[in-house]
């Protein structure tokens, strides 16, 4: 028995054994399997092993082990520190799996090589340190939903641009540290957001406007030095210790006067001197007075009202300029009283008299388009004197599209009808007929204010508007034509499929027109109608985005739920109906998700499975083997094996479904510019004729993205 029970405890710890051994935790012990992959993949990055004293590649447990730099609680990695050390290479593509890290400290290195900052950060940081390294490019949008961020350091790299309006939520920033790099533009509004910021040192930087939005914050450091701001230093700043404010552009004179009354910031004593507990003689005898001013003014307005009479048709055509001043004082007396009465709740001062802002109706000043009459009393004039386009009136566009027969028909969108129009003088150019009803109004003011807007893009991706036309109840938009139609034919129509080069060029140059729209346009434009039908290519295939500057069209929930059923809308917007420049980006993606694929956004013909095309290709895109059996069977296996997995890469993250998530697109055009060199660099290297490689020949392309 004791021999037989002997076996028995063998075979139990043989079990036992095995069991371990299988166990996919047992490969990284103490560390949380997450973690364990995402150092791993740094640890590739950095092309730094003899520096990295403990580390490995696969098979490590950074927790059990001594791993330099890495500190733990339990099994989760909490802080990275591998500052000095001479680092080379660039962050892993998956730093955002550690989810527990609270401090990065990378600083003092020579990481970036003049590449932007990665948006894959990890999320919950308290700490981040990146300074005195080579990074360039802007700030990365992946840095404000860190709500948890007490402490931000990119000083001394290669930053540039605008700092993008991304502090909103970081109330909890207590130090930031952004000097010594190239960084441009006026500081955004929601630094004001930043009510713990105790320290901030934009030193030797070129930022320009003012620095009032830093006035109401309880700053103990602050350096401007070396910038061109201009305006007045705020005086609740003169009082902090540590500040430096030289080598700007700072105006001479006495400051503007302070507003009337502001309240104090949170937080901040009030410099009056007062006890909190009352108010001094002074104030006193101030608002008493005020009430006397304010009251006098009030009686003489009423008073005079009533004893006014209105004038007459004829006094109107005597002396109109008169009777329009008159209607101007009573508006502002009218204005005058709503601000006094809350004032005033305990006294019960009569109505005022109903006044009419409106003249009497006189029919021979009557406009002859009944579209300039609105509800409302005061109609919004426009300047055209600035709107760089054609004048057409609608006899030239019916001459030109043969009175925009079907013959000439090239499209229908969501806004109207797009026609092909030959002018006498051998011109081709493309004619949107606006359908009124997409209008909010049927204003002519209101479409002129929509031509300016659209007057002002000027992109070489984007569709260039030549002239416009607002007659007789018509409201047409003029564009240059492109020779090759929208891209979504191309792809589902054209007999002749499109190369690997094209498609990426393609993806390419929309990203590039999206990011002008994001983040050069002051303010930012908002397509919220990004679909592939909305990309027109020229003779050379470059792609131009149209429909731009029309988001103010983009109104109801019967066009959005279209807009769902065709597959680009983002999930937030299918949820509030809002849209963000985030939900753009997912649009993007689902255009790059055609690109690659050959498939429509939503095809019911298909299975119900593969229908959506971003549900079926999502889980898919990390997969090699799977990406072969989803690529666009027209290109016949004809691109760059990692070309394509990088193409895929970019699209996973356009396309997640928390918009935070998603990438600015200034740095999608980042990693497709790279894409394209590496397509560039293949094309070389199959003998320079511009043919597209194998998918196996494309195997040697081994690069970081």
């Amino acid at each position: 028995m004791a021999r037989v029970g002997g076996e028995g405890m063998v075979a139990i710890w043989v079990l036992l054994a095995c069991t371990w051994a299988w166990n996919p935790g047992f490969v990284n012990g103490d560390t949380d399997s997450n973690d364990a992959s995402a150092l791993s993949v740094l640890f590739s990055s950095l092309n730094s092993a003899s520096q990295l004293t403990g580390w490995k590649q696969s098979g490590g447990d950074p927790c059990g082990e001594s791993w330099l730099g890495i500190t733990c609680s339990g099994s989760s990695v909490t802080a990275i520190k591998l500052s000095g050390l001479g680092l080379t290479g660039t962050l892993g593509y998956n730093m955002n799996q550690l989810s527990s890290l609270t401090e990065l400290d990378l600083s003092k290195n020579n990481l970036g090589n003049k590449s932007s900052i990665p948006y894959n950060l990890p999320p919950n940081l308290h700490r981040l340190d990146l300074s005195n390294n080579q990074y360039g490019g802007s700030l990365p949008y992946s840095i404000s939903p860190m709500v948890t961020l007490e402490y931000l350091n990119l000083a001394h790299n290669q930053l540039q641009g605008n700092l993008g309006d991304m502090f909103g939520s970081l109330s909890n920033l207590a130090t930031i540290d952004l000097s010594s790099n190239s960084l441009t533009g006026d500081l955004p509004q929601s630094f004001s957001s930043l009510t713990s910021l105790t320290s901030l040192y934009l030193e030797n930087n070129q930022f320009t406007g003012h620095i009032d939005v830093l006035a109401g914050l309880p700053l103990q450091n602050l350096n401007v030095a070396n910038n061109r701001f201009t305006g007045w230093i705020p005086n609740q700043l003169k009082g902090i210790n540590n500040l430096h404010t030289e080598n700007n552009q700072w105006s001479s004179g006495p400051a503007p006067p302070p507003p009337p009354y502001t309240p104090p910031p949170p937080g901040r004593k009030s410099n009056a001197g007062q006890k909190s507990g009352g108010i001094g003689g002074g104030g006193i005898a101030g608002i008493i007075i005020s009430i006397l001013i304010v009251g006098g003014i009030i009686a003489f307005f009423v008073i005079r009202r009533k004893s006014r009479k209105y004038p007459t048709e004829e006094s109107l055509e005597q002396d109109r300029p008169f009777a329009q001043f008159a209607s101007d004082e009573v508006k502002v007396a009218e204005m005058k009283t709503v601000q006094t009465s809350s004032m005033f709740d305990t006294e019960k001062l009569p109505p005022p008299a109903p006044v009419s802002l409106k003249p009497p109706p006189i029919d021979r000043y009557k406009s002859f388009d009944e579209d300039e009459f609105s509800n409302k009393p005061i109609a919004k004039k426009v300047n055209t004197t600035s709107i760089k386009a054609i004048i057409y009136s609608v006899a030239d566009l019916q001459i030109a599209t043969d009175s925009f027969s079907e013959d000439n028909l090239v499209g229908e969108g969501s806004f109207g009808r797009v026609y092909r129009a030959q002018f006498s003088d051998g011109k081709v150019l493309a004619v949107k007929k606006l359908n009124l009803t997409a209008l909010p109004s049927r204003s002519s003011d209101e479409f002129i204010e929509i031509v300016g807007n659209i007057s002002r893009l000027h992109h070489p991706n984007l569709t260039e508007l030549v002239g416009y036309c607002s007659e007789h109840g018509q409201r047409l938009l003029v564009y240059e034509f492109q020779k090759n139609g929208a891209l979504y034919d191309l792809l589902q129509l054209s007999d002749e499929p499109l190369s690997w080069n094209d498609r990426v060029k393609i993806a390419l140059g929309t990203a590039r027109a999206l990011e002008y729209l994001h983040e050069v346009c002051s303010p930012s434009v908002i397509h919220k109608n990004f679909k592939s039908s909305n990309i027109l290519l020229d003779m050379e295939l470059n792609p131009h985005l149209s429909d731009c500057g029309l988001e103010g069209l983009v109104p109801n929930a019967e066009f959005q739920a279209s807009e769902l059923n065709m597959g680009y809308s983002a999930p937030e917007v299918a949820m509030s109906g809002q849209y963000t420049m985030k939900s753009d980006v997912y649009s993007f993606g689902v255009v790059m998700l055609e690109l690659m694929t050959g498939r429509k956004p939503f095809d019911s013909s298909r299975p119900r499975s593969e229908q959506s095309l971003v549900q079926w290709a999502t889980p898919q895109l990390h997969d090699i083997d799977a990406l072969d059996r989803m690529v666009d069977p027209a290109l016949k296996g004809l691109y760059p094996a990692k070309s394509l997995s990088r193409f895929a890469d970019v699209i996973a993250l356009c396309v997640q479904s928390e918009p935070e998530f998603r990438p600015p697109m200034s740095e999608v055009v980042q990693a497709l510019v790279r894409l394209v060199k590496r397509v560039k660099m293949n094309n070389r290297m199959a003998g320079g004729d511009g043919q597209e490689t194998s998918r196996r020949a494309g195997d040697q392309d081994d690069y970081m993205f």
